[in-house]
């Protein structure tokens, strides 16, 4: 995920279950509203600038 902080941007890199993202079309959903994610990982709608899945990344399960 990409965020904007006060004119910067940060990276932030988690693995996520394919379980769950095989259960969203878009990653962006499995973000806000599975409670797997929701409750591990805050996102902060009003910053991310992008989510995108990693070529390769090793999804967990």
């Amino acid at each position: 995920m990409v965020f904007a902080d006060s004119g910067s941007f940060h990276d932030v890199v988690v693995q996520l279950p394919a379980s769950v993202l095989g259960r969203y079309e878009r990653l962006i959903d499995a973000l806000r509203e599975d409670p797997e994610i929701t409750g591990e990982v805050y996102v902060d709608p009003r910053r991310l600038v992008a989510a995108y899945r990693e070529p390769g990344g090793g999804d967990v399960g």
